[in-house]
């Protein structure tokens, strides 16, 4: 009996030594970052297990500016952003001693969305620009010539996003700058007044419920319950749809690069992570999630 014992406590303390040498040599990747590329990386930590069991990838949203400033204290092993990262953060990562290595993963349709019941179905950048920018002078749906059912007040209710957030930043380059310049409104900055939302997904949700809205996502946060505007580029000109062929050809004029940066170049299974992104299986991956490749892409 006491041999048996043995050989079982034995067997026992095999089976816990396995298991904590299996713990000991499992990786964990710290991924964290922009809001609109938060889906994806989701689907893509979910999948790579299957690919490699000794790796786990932990994802966290906060948006872009958060990923980066983790990045640059070394909190993070990749940083998620839906712009590029500013001259500012460059200095300062390399101050803090990491190089800033820019990896473009796919390409985003930053879509305009309104309530599902507002004819206005085709605006052009000038157009948003008045709407978004501050000084501008558009504020009622009549101001375009558009009577919204349920919207009694006629006043447009402006959703943008909080200034942390890739998101914002490119709008306001891509919209409000380009406007700004040629002096139809002020310095290229958001109206006062809009409703600020943390997340992609918050921005779609309250339009959804609020016929007066207007606002701005990644086009992978599209649902049937909210409509999607045509953009021009110029006012009176063709628009082009939001859709991951139009942001993969950019003829859509808000289309973007979407990025992960790392700290020096990849190396390991850091490494090995990136390259399983930007194979066929990591893009099919990010295409299916309503997002255009980094490139041609085979998915069958």
């Amino acid at each position: 009996m006491r041999i048996k014992s043995l050989l079982g406590a034995t067997i026992a303390a095999s089976i816990v030594l396995a298991s904590q040498s299996t713990l000991a040599e499992r990786t964990v990747i710290q991924n964290k970052g922009s809001d609109t590329l938060l889906t994806v990386a989701q689907a893509w930590a979910e999948a790579y297990p299957k690919v490699n069991p000794n790796v786990s990838v932990a994802i966290s949203g906060g948006g872009s500016g958060t990923g980066i400033a983790a990045m640059i204290n070394g909190t993070v092993d990749i940083a998620n952003a839906s712009r590029a990262m500013k001259d500012k953060e460059i200095e300062k990562a390399k101050s803090m001693g990491h190089e800033p290595v820019e990896h473009v993963v796919g390409y985003d349709a930053l879509a305009v969305f309104v309530h599902k019941d507002n004819p206005a179905t085709t605006l052009s950048i000038e157009q948003l620009a008045q709407i978004f920018g501050r000084g501008g002078n558009i504020t009622k749906w009549s101001d375009l010539g558009t009577k919204v059912p349920g919207c009694d007040s006629d006043e447009m209710v402006v959703v943008s996003r909080q200034n942390n957030s890739g998101t914002y930043a490119y709008f306001k380059e891509a919209v409000l700058e380009p406007i700004a310049e040629k002096k139809l409104i002020d310095k290229g900055s958001f109206r006062q007044g809009t409703l600020d939302m943390h997340g992609s997904k918050d921005v779609v949700d309250l339009i959804e419920k609020t016929p007066c809205a207007i606002g701005y996502s990644g086009l992978a946060y599209a649902t049937d319950h909210v409509g999607l505007v045509c953009v021009a580029s110029e006012t009176g000109g063709s628009c082009v749809n939001p859709s991951v062929a139009t942001a993969s050809d950019r003829s859509y004029p808000i289309a973007r690069p979407l990025f992960m940066y790392t700290s020096g170049e990849p190396k390991g299974e850091i490494k090995n992570y990136m390259d399983w992104i930007l194979s066929d299986a990591g893009q099919c991956i990010l295409q299916g999630k309503g997002y255009a490749p980094a490139r041609a892409v085979n998915c069958g």
